[in-house]
């Protein structure tokens, strides 16, 4: 499995949803930072914000530190996972349900975690928050601001949105030609968020109904440009201009309705889902694209 992110600060996430703990390693965070808890502990607050599941994502760091100043090493921390209801899903051990990853996880290894996803659950997402942060306080000039849309909630089914994110700070010439291009980089990371299903930078799809002449981004004497449809990188590297980009999330797939699931035996089954769903997670979504474009970024700005 893919379970480390990026080259020159690298995170490897590990637990699963109703184990005992989530958490992670990094490594090539430089010497001598002096990390800001109670922005982490914020940050770890949004992404809970609504959860129908409540825990208190109480961090213990296992090394790495120093009376809060990095040592270079490998900073590794965990978050046990204190309000597990494993009950919930001994329905499902045996079910594939619907638009989850059920079935590809037990199709790839033969053996899965029915227990709220297992490793496919966003609760890993609380990892890539940490280390995010982390990341966020290595570019103090960056600033990563997001916002979350979503659809009309209705009594008995689930929404999804849309969360934009626009990334101030950036100076022309981050990013690297052809196959490490910036905006390349930011699609794959955002793509790997649970329930992400699209991504678009500047005016994205709109732009295939544009004329060239509405497109191009028109030089100011300064440099930057009257427009920004190209959302703030040209040639996978950065022009100065505010990065800006949007991830689509589709509705969370865990229904409050009886629905038919896939048995490992072949035949099909009606059963209400149970355990504790998000019916609307766009707002929590935001902290993590915030996380994952910040440990895009810090990869090309160390």
């Amino acid at each position: 499995m893919s379970n480390t992110y990026g080259t020159k600060f690298r995170i490897t996430t590990y637990g699963e949803s109703h184990g005992p703990a989530v958490g992670a390693v990094i490594d090539g965070c430089p010497a001598g930072v002096a990390i800001d808890f109670e922005s982490i502990k914020e940050a770890l607050k949004r992404r809970r914000t609504g959860a129908p599941r409540i825990e208190d994502d109480e961090i213990e760091w296992l090394s790495g530190l120093k009376e809060g100043i990095t040592l270079g090493t490998p900073i590794a921390f965990l978050v046990r996972n204190t309000n597990t209801r494993p009950e919930d899903y001994v329905a499902i051990e045996h079910l594939f349900r619907p638009g989850h990853a059920d079935y590809t996880y037990y199709m790839k290894y033969g053996i899965r975690d029915h227990r709220g996803g297992g490793r496919a659950s966003a609760r890993e997402t609380l990892a890539r928050v940490v280390a995010g942060t982390i990341a966020l306080q290595l570019m103090p000039e960056v600033g990563i601001h997001c916002t979350a849309v979503g659809g009309q909630m209705v009594d008995d089914d689930t929404v999804g949105g849309t969360v934009a994110c626009r990334i101030s700070g950036i100076p022309a010439g981050v990013g690297e030609p052809i196959f490490d291009k910036l905006n390349a980089a930011l699609a794959s990371a955002m793509m790997s968020i649970p329930s992400a299903i699209g991504f678009e930078m500047g005016s994205g799809f709109a732009a295939a109904e544009m004329k060239g002449s509405e497109y191009i981004d028109r030089w100011n004497a300064d440099g930057t440009t009257q427009t920004n449809h190209c959302g703030g990188i040209q040639g996978g590297i950065s022009n100065g201009m505010p990065i800006e980009f949007r991830v689509a999330f589709h509705p969370v797939v865990t229904i409050p309705q009886a629905i038919e699931c896939l048995h490992e035996d072949g035949h099909l089954e009606a059963v209400n889902l149970g355990g504790r769903h998000d019916r609307y997670h766009i707002e929590r979504a935001a902290v993590v694209v915030e996380s994952m474009a910040a440990l895009c970024l810090i990869n090309y700005m160390l």
